[in-house]
């Protein structure tokens, strides 16, 4: 994945201390080998967790820098898909770029609405009759919701991949689009672009 033009300076430097800082713990784990007093476990646990918060500071970063060229409204869909994830509530949210969506989805129910977390989040809630199928997300604007999106034909071998997962992708090997996921079934958080799905752990906002 390559980024151009993309400066969002604080979180890389939050990143590069989080780095640091995971580097001086594991040159003390190093140091501590011979030590019995030591609990390797537990320093090693550390490590663990400071290698998963570095990875939610990456992902914040990489998840921005996709988003910012074709919406100021990142930083609401970001926190709206942090917060679905907190509730394990499913959602699928498709961000156009540059190619045109319209004649590759199943055109769900329209809505022209500016984008929000608050309404992103509610549109997922179960019972509500949006919440099936994908929100279409372009600029600024919730443009529809409960629209379908084709289904990769991909295999991946014992790996299951839900109906999301699977319209992220299918829709993501057809077009520039980028789409987000949120599993019902964990919570868990990916985002897919041509064709190929990356996890994603969002920072709180």
């Amino acid at each position: 994945m390559q980024i151009h033009d993309c400066n969002f300076t604080p979180l890389k430097r939050k990143l590069k201390n989080q780095l640091i800082d995971i580097k001086k713990h594991i040159e003390n784990v190093i140091a501590n080998l011979d030590q019995n007093s030591s609990c390797l476990l537990n320093e090693l646990d550390l490590v663990r967790t400071k290698f998963l918060e570095a990875e939610a500071i990456s992902s914040t970063y990489y998840l921005n820098c996709f988003l910012f060229p074709f919406t100021s409204k990142y930083q609401e869909i970001a926190k709206s898909i942090y917060h679905l994830s907190q509730k394990n509530l499913g959602a699928l949210i498709v961000i156009q770029r540059e190619d045109p969506l319209d004649s590759l989805i199943t055109p769900g129910i329209p809505l022209s609405a500016e984008i929000t977390s608050p309404l992103l989040e509610s549109i997922f809630v179960p019972g509500s009759p949006l919440h099936d199928g994908a929100v279409l997300v372009r600029k600024e604007m919730i443009i529809s919701a409960a629209n379908v999106l084709p289904l990769t034909a991909k295999t991946y071998g014992d790996r299951k991949l839900g109906t999301r997962h699977r319209a992220a992708i299918g829709l993501s090997e057809i077009s520039d689009a980028l789409v987000l996921v949120v599993s019902e079934e964990t919570g868990r958080t990916s985002f897919c672009m041509k064709g190929t799905l990356y996890p994603l752990s969002i920072t709180s906002p």
